[in-house]
């Protein structure tokens, strides 16, 4: 027992502070982002002249009701923008991924004669953009302006992402492709059999990262998008936060519309943002070791 206890390292009076230093500034940082999300989901259980004439941070419900949420599930604009919202993260994440994928699958192999100058044109689309107009007339002219599919398409593939799954790649040990390869396998079999299986945690934080681009999206709705009933979740969610327009759900409630108005633009951004909460914890066990893919070779 002496002899255990002799063999462990005593911190010292700097380690210890250091330590409690780190301990007090991430219960600052938890604070700072779960206040909001508490005020936010408290204020939208609260009844609304409660909310109207309280200051100050909600850290817990004033007085208790459902009437928001009731409201916000009679929008038709908020079950066609969660139809919609849903195909576009579905539909625009697994083209990302596969399109990423062999991208990636591409240019990390030794073999490829033309992988640096390929790497460096698509490295340099980080930096420069061709600008908004650019984008638009182009988006215009493929005949997919006013469709769902021109917040799909056009952002098939994010840079940073593929440049993280080509490395993902380029760590798998050659030896293994060499063996595929001397038993016959295709470039495509090698792809899905070894490569994707291999690197299924950074594919799992891309998801995540496709995902949420794609949940949280509303700006190119906004320029494309000319029908309602295409508008996706976040577009309805700013209309109803920046202009106010609570008058489809705030009719025949017998409140005051400024009154109720005010919580629904609470309960509205729970139930926009919850889904993405759900699916998170899911994917969080291959968050780090995804997100720290090359920093360690072998």
């Amino acid at each position: 027992m002496k002899a255990k206890n002799s063999m462990k390292i005593k911190e010292s009076l700097g380690e210890r502070i250091f330590d409690v230093f780190n301990v007090i500034f991430f219960i600052l940082v938890i604070l700072v982002i779960l206040i909001p999300l508490l005020h936010i989901l408290f204020a939208s259980f609260s009844e609304p002249i409660q909310v109207m004439r309280h200051k100050g941070m909600i850290l817990k419900p004033l007085g208790f009701t459902l009437d928001s949420y009731r409201a916000v599930a009679k929008n038709p604009n908020i079950l066609t923008g969660y139809r919609n919202t849903i195909f576009i993260v579905v539909a625009g994440t697994t083209l990302n991924l596969f399109l990423t994928v062999l991208a990636a699958y591409i240019i990390s192999r030794k073999e490829f004669m033309w992988k640096n100058a390929l790497t460096i044109l698509i490295v340099i689309t980080m930096y420069f953009d061709g600008g908004m107009i650019p984008f638009y007339l182009t988006v215009k002219s493929v005949k997919l302006d006013g469709t769902i599919w021109a917040l799909i398409i056009p952002s098939a593939i994010n840079t940073f992402n593929l440049i993280i799954m080509r490395t993902a790649m380029a760590n798998v040990p050659e030896s293994m492709s060499e063996s595929a390869k001397i038993d016959g396998a295709s470039h495509m079999r090698i792809l899905f059999t070894i490569m994707v299986p291999l690197t299924k945690a950074t594919i799992a934080v891309l998801t995540l990262y496709y995902a949420v681009h794609h949940w949280n999206s509303w700006f190119h709705a906004m320029i494309f998008l000319r029908k309602r009933e295409l508008y996706p979740l976040q577009l309805i969610l700013r209309e109803i936060l920046i202009q106010g327009d609570t008058t489809m759900m705030t009719a025949g409630s017998g409140e005051d519309v400024a009154l109720i108005g005010e919580t629904i633009k609470y309960a509205t951004i729970v139930v926009a943002t919850v889904p993405v909460l759900c699916v998170y914890p899911f994917l969080q066990r291959y968050f780090v070791k995804g997100v720290m893919v090359g920093a360690i070779k072998g």
